[in-house]
């Protein structure tokens, strides 16, 4: 019964930070605990569940300026649309459904169903596909400016993050590609080095050289 009990923890706790917007921002911890709890439910209740998931690579955990802040994986998705459809996310007569998690529920199904809906769609070129270097040039600084101001990235911004941004506006390899030759005519340059938090998902969605050196930073250099 206790793994139960767990299971249904970590899947509240994934739904609320996926409806806080933790797949696509890094959420305050806080606010998350804020949203997750229960009733009369302590924060430490939830402290071996984070431990857990982020052990898992299902959410990554980070601070700065003493602000510890939560983001979901791939995947913690994957995790996440799993625990939904398993007949042990359940409750019995006795428990409360709050109302909070019951429209995060419906949010997440009807994200599915659009989703669905999509699939296999006449072909044409996406109203927001990015098809020169000129264009993705603009964006990819726009992006950079935007994700270095909103997260005190001091000039350093992960890879993984403007990659996540830009997203299917173009291919995963036309993304390194371009970024690439930004770097090739001096207007960012890759770094590699260490990423603290690093993850599988974050790796995936860095960038590997020709001579298999990862790159995990941009630093902007024209202005």
């Amino acid at each position: 019964m206790p793994n139960s009990v767990d299971s249904k923890i970590k899947t509240r706790l994934l739904l609320m930070l996926w409806d806080l917007g933790g797949a696509t921002d890094e959420i305050k911890q806080s606010d998350l605990m804020k949203s997750v709890k229960q009733g009369k439910e302590k924060v430490a209740t939830y402290q071996p569940v984070l431990d857990e998931l982020n052990e898992k690579g299902a959410i990554a955990i980070t601070t700065k300026n003493r602000s510890v802040k939560v983001s979901l994986t791939d995947i913690g998705l994957q995790i996440l649309e799993a625990s939904l459809k398993s007949p042990d996310f359940e409750y019995n007569a006795r428990q409360r459904v709050r109302t909070k998690d019951f429209n995060a529920v419906l949010r997440w199904l009807r994200q599915i169903n659009n989703n669905t809906k999509q699939v296999n769609p006449q072909p044409s070129i996406s109203e927001n596909q990015i098809t020169s270097y000129d264009e993705f040039k603009s964006v990819a600084l726009e992006v950079y400016d935007r994700l270095n101001r909103d997260f005190n990235y001091d000039n350093l911004v992960p890879i993984y993050r403007m990659r996540r941004e830009i997203g299917e506006k173009v291919t995963r390899s036309q993304f390194s590609d371009w970024m690439l030759e930004m770097q090739a005519n001096d207007l960012i340059q890759l770094i590699g080095g260490e990423m603290t938090d690093i993850t599988p998902d974050k790796a995936e969605d860095s960038i590997k050289t020709e001579l298999g050196g990862m790159r995990y930073y941009v630093r902007r250099l024209s202005f």
